[in-house]
Formats: structure tokens, C-alpha cells, sequence
């Protein structure tokens, strides 16, 4: 790792004073990431087949054996579900996105965070879902990619859920 070798005052000035013998300090910017459950890409069959698979396969949400749950899932549940799921989603749907209130209402927190975050230079708000698009994953390696050395993670589901807080 490259630490620059003449501290920026204006960095250093967030950091408070230093030693002048005291080694540099890189201070790099911070992700915010707001995350949600989750929620399919669209109500048709196959992208809420995906999302239910995805969501249901989780060790975390069905903690039955896989031996018992599997067979359940892939035999019954992921071949009727999805059609009845998609109409429920469906009626709720956000037409003018062609996405669910659930994506709708995430970016718009992220977006209204970041708006009041502005003057923060270090800091950068991203959202992504525990289930679905934008993963974690993908937002995670976004914002290491855009300059953040830490992120701060906040669930918006307030139910404890070892979801949440295991990977």
C-alpha cells in the first residue's frame, strides 16, 4: 500500500493535530450503505423465482436441514410460488420504475442521505439489498472502488435477523 508521504492539511486538519515525527496518515473516504432485505427485479415468473430461491435457500431464513427443506423448496414451493408471489407483487408494483416500492423507497432514503451528507467530501451513500439487485457485493466492491477504506453498514428491517449481521 502507497501512504503518501506529505500529509494534506486539509486531511489532516479532520484527523486532528499530529507529532511532526509521527508517521503519515492516509484518510480515505467512508461508504454508507444502506441496506434492505431485498426484493425481486420483476413479477414475472422467472425473476421471482430467482429472488424466492435466492431468499429461501438461505440456511438463515429456513433453518431446517437441508435434507428436509430442499425437496420442499425445489419440488413445491419454487414451482408454485413465484406466479402467486408475482401477482401479489404485482398489484403493489411501481409501474412508472418497473420496480418494486421496496427498491423505490431504498434509493430514495440513499439519495435524501447522500443530499444531506453533501458537504461531507469523505463520505459516499450507496444502497444495496440482502436478497436481489444491487447486492451488497456488487455495492460493497463499487465503493471500495470509488476511494472508501471503510463502510458503515445500516439495516433498514428492524427485526433482528442473522441475516443482517452475518455473511
Amino acid at each position: 500500500m502507497n501512504l503518501p508521504t506529505k500529509i494534506d492539511p486539509k486531511a489532516a486538519k479532520a484527523i486532528g493535530p499530529l507529532p511532526a515525527e509521527h508517521p503519515p496518515v492516509r484518510v480515505g473516504k467512508v461508504g454508507v450503505l444502506l441496506v434492505n432485505l431485498g426484493t425481486p427485479d420483476g413479477t414475472d415468473y422467472a425473476p421471482m423465482r430467482r429472488y424466492l430461491k435466492e431468499f429461501l435457500s438461505d440456511p438463515r431464513v429456513i433453518e431446517w436441514p437441508k435434507a428436509i427443506w430442499y425437496p420442499i423448496l425445489y419440488g413445491i414451493v419454487l414451482n408454485t410460488r413465484p406466479k402467486k408471489s408475482g401477482a401479489a407483487y404485482a398489484e403493489i408494483w411501481n409501474h412508472e420504475r418497473n420496480e418494486s416500492p421496496l427498491r423505490t423507497f431504498t434509493r430514495s432514503q440513499g439519495e435524501k442521505l447522500a443530499q444531506a451528507l453533501t458537504g461531507h467530501e469523505h463520505v459516499i451513500v450507496d444502497w444495496a439489498m440482502r436478497y436481489g439487485q444491487p447486492s451488497i457485493e456488487t455495492v460493497t466492491k463499487s465503493l471500495m472502488e470509488r476511494g472508501c477504506d471503510r463502510i458503515v453498514m445500516f439495516p433498514l428491517y428492524p427485526q433482528y435477523s442473522a441475516t443482517t449481521t452475518q455473511r
